[in-house]
C-alpha cells in the first residue's frame, strides 16, 4: 500500500534502483508527520468495488468476517460512475492522506471511473496505487499520470498462480502489462517452499521483465482460527527471512531488507503494536463501512502477519534517529498528539484504531479453506 516508502528504505541500505520513478521525498515525509500531528492519517485504502471475476481460495476480502460479521463485501451496495468518482474524491478531501490505495474486489472493473479518479488525486498532490490482479488491461495513458502506480498481484510461478488466480493467468497478465510500468506484489504460501530454488526462480523471472519497476513480498497472513494448506510455519518464515535478502543483491528490483525479513519472523503482535494499522484508515465499497482493525479486516492473526508494509514499518520503528531516540518514539508521540487533537475536535471520522480497545473484539472467521492438491485427491 505504502509503496512510495520504498525509496527511503532502499537509500538507507544503499540498494540500487532500476529506472524507478521517484517516490517519497523528505518533504513528503514531513507532510506525513504533519498529517498525524493534526489528527489526520497519512494512508487511506478504499475498496472501490465489490465485484471481482476471480475466486481466489482464502481471499480475506470475501470472508464473512471481513467487515465484522455485520455484512459481507458482496452484500454491500457499491457505487459507479460519477457517484463513485465524487465519493472517492470526497473521502480523500476528508482525510487528507499522503497515499491512497485503490483496491477491491478487482478495481479495474471500474477502469472508466479510474480514468477520472487518478488524475484528480494526482492534481491534489496524492500518491495513488491501484492494486489489481492484472485480469484487465492497464491503460497505457495511466503511465503518464504523476504520482500514480499500478501493482499487480502475482502469487508464485504459473504452477501455483494460474490455479488459484485464474482467469488472471501469467499469459493474460503479461499481455495486459505489455508496454506499461508496474510493481509486482508476491504473497508467499507454503506450497511454494516445497521445491528448492523456487524463490529465486520467481524473483529472476520478474526481475528480468522490462515492465517491472519493483518486486515486493508479503507472506500469507491468516485469520485467527484458520487452517489451510497455504499457512506458513515459523520454520518456513525463518527460511524465507534467510533466503530473500541475499537475493536482493543479485536481483535489484526485489525490495527487501534484513530488517524487514526479521519482522516477518517477529511481526507486531496486535493492531496497537502495528504502526501500519495505526497510521491508516480503510473503507469498503459503499465508501462508508470501515475495514477494521487493518486492511485485512475480520480477525487477523497478527502473530502470523506477513504484510510487507507492516513489516517495513515495524523495522523502521527501531531505526535510531539520535542517541536512544528511535523512529517509533517519534511516530507514537505524533499519534498521541493527533488523537488528542481529534478528541478536542470531536471528530467522528477519526480512525478508531487509535483507541486501545479497537479491533480486538472476538469475531468468528469464515474463509474459503484451501486444500493442497494431495488433500483434494484424497477428499
Amino acid at each position: 500500500m505504502f509503496a512510495n516508502l520504498w525509496p527511503l528504505i532502499c537509500i538507507q541500505h544503499r540498494m540500487q534502483f532500476v529506472e524507478a520513478r521517484p517516490g517519497l521525498t523528505p518533504r513528503d515525509l514531513a507532510r506525513a508527520c504533519w498529517r498525524v500531528l493534526s489528527g489526520g492519517v497519512p494512508l487511506l485504502s478504499i475498496e472501490i468495488t465489490r465485484e471481482c471475476p476471480l475466486s481466489c481460495p482464502g481471499c480475506y476480502a470475501y470472508g464473512e468476517s471481513h467487515l465484522g460479521n455485520e455484512v459481507t463485501l458482496r452484500e454491500l451496495s457499491d457505487l459507479r460512475g460519477d457517484e463513485l468518482v465524487e465519493g472517492v474524491v470526497k473521502l480523500v478531501r476528508r482525510h487528507r492522506p499522503l497515499h491512497v490505495s485503490l483496491v477491491g474486489g478487482e478495481p479495474m472493473i471500474r477502469h472508466r471511473e479510474l480514468d477520472s479518479i487518478l488524475p484528480a488525486l494526482s492534481d491534489m498532490g496524492i500518491f495513488t496505487m491501484v492494486v489489481t490482479s492484472g485480469v484487465i488491461a492497464i491503460p497505457v495513458r495511466w503511465m503518464e499520470i504523476p504520482r500514480t502506480r499500478i501493482a499487480v498481484s502475482v502469487d508464485g510461478l504459473p504452477e501455483h498462480h494460474d490455479i488459484r488466480r485464474k482467469p488472471a493467468t501469467y499469459e493474460r497478465i503479461l499481455k495486459n502489462i505489455d508496454g506499461r510500468k508496474i510493481n509486482v506484489h508476491w504473497v508467499i504460501t507454503r506450497p511454494m517452499l516445497k521445491r528448492p530454488g523456487y524463490l529465486e526462480e520467481y524473483v529472476a523471472f520478474w526481475n528480468a521483465r522490462p515492465e517491472v519497476d519493483r518486486i515486493w513480498v508479503s507472506l500469507y497472513s491468516p485469520q485467527i482460527g484458520e487452517k489451510s494448506a497455504e499457512q506458513l510455519t515459523l520454520g518456513d518464515r525463518y527460511r524465507i527471512a534467510g533466503e530473500l535478502p541475499p537475493l536482493s543483491a543479485l536481483y535489484p528490483k526485489l525490495l527487501i531488507t534484513e530488517g524487514m525479513a526479521r519482522a516477518f519472523v517477529n511481526p507486531p503482535q496486535d493492531p496497537q503494536s502495528c504502526l501500519f494499522a495505526k497510521m491508516s484508515v480503510n473503507y469498503s465499497a459503499d465508501l462508508e463501512t470501515r475495514v477494521e482493525p487493518c486492511v485485512f479486516g475480520g480477525n487477523p492473526d497478527c502473530s502470523q502477519c506477513g504484510c510487507s508494509i507492516s513489516s517495513a514499518l515495524h523495522w523502521i520503528e527501531n531505526v535510531k534517529i539520535a542517541g536512544p531516540l528511535r523512529v517509533g518514539h517519534m511516530a507514537n508521540a505524533s499519534l498521541s498528539v493527533g488523537s488528542a487533537v481529534n478528541r478536542l475536535r470531536g471528530d467522528r471520522h477519526r480512525t478508531n484504531r487509535w483507541k486501545p480497545e479497537a479491533g480486538l473484539a472476538s469475531r468468528g472467521t469464515a474463509l474459503v479453506q484451501i486444500q493442497s492438491p494431495e488433500q483434494r485427491e484424497t477428499a
